[in-house]
């Protein structure tokens, strides 16, 4: 993307910069819409470090024990990655946000036990901490899907950490998402419906994600590929 023009201010240059975030469940297709926008857009995308997690195969093996060594692990380099997405110019895309690993997977875990009511007020004071000195997304698109599709898609992509998972659990996660959308006020929200969409082959599904994007930040209709 292109970088400050020597005729720009700082605010010129920060009015060009925009934060496009991606939020959903587990298995919801947060990924595969990043990268389908990356290549549309050509923008700068930003994914959640599962990989780098190193607690996250103990966490799924026992929850109890190691849910705030992962949450906190998350929490730190979603932190990190903000700050360097916020440094970045042009367009930025993440694939799940800070809020979410509060908001939705730090307070399952509260709910469900594996995060004593100790450890959540430290995790949860810190996050409020990090978050009030945060911009926060121009624009957040949240996909819901289906729970049967999103058991589907879980099981077809085969990461083997996954595969376990109860889907009280993801019911749970479900449940978290729609009560946290319901009231996130920060930045307008597009609320995508994932069962149906193929934005890989299907040419209408892809018009109308681009026509709903471009609708909230019209400067990505500047950034399409060919364009």
């Amino acid at each position: 993307m292109a970088p400050p023009q020597a005729t720009e201010t700082p605010g010129e240059y920060e009015a060009r910069r925009r934060y496009i975030a991606v939020a959903g469940n587990i298995g919801a297709g947060k990924s595969t819409l990043v990268d389908f926008l990356c290549r549309t857009y050509d923008v700068q995308p930003f994914f959640e470090p599962n990989e780098d997690n190193p607690y996250l195969e103990d966490f799924y093996a026992d929850m109890p024990r190691w849910a705030f060594h992962s949450q906190l692990f998350f929490l730190s380099h979603k932190f990190r990655i903000h700050l360097e997405l916020d440094q970045t110019p042009g367009t930025v895309i993440q694939d799940r946000t800070i809020f979410e690993d509060a908001e939705i997977f730090a307070t399952a875990h509260h709910r469900l036990g594996n995060l004593k009511e100790r450890d959540w007020q430290t995790y949860h004071e810190l996050y409020e901490t990090i978050v009030s000195s945060l911009k926060p997304p121009d624009l957040m698109i949240y996909l819901r899907c289906p729970m049967r599709a999103l058991k589907k898609r879980i099981k077809q992509r085969g990461r083997a950490m996954e595969q376990d998972i109860p889907t009280s659990y993801l019911k749970l996660l479900d449940e978290l998402y729609e009560e946290w959308i319901g009231r996130y006020t920060l930045s307008e929200v597009i609320v995508i419906d994932t069962s149906q969409l193929d934005y890989i082959q299907d040419l209408e599904h892809r018009l109308d994600v681009m026509r709903k994007i471009e609708a909230a930040i019209p400067e990505a209709k500047r950034n399409a590929a060919g364009g």
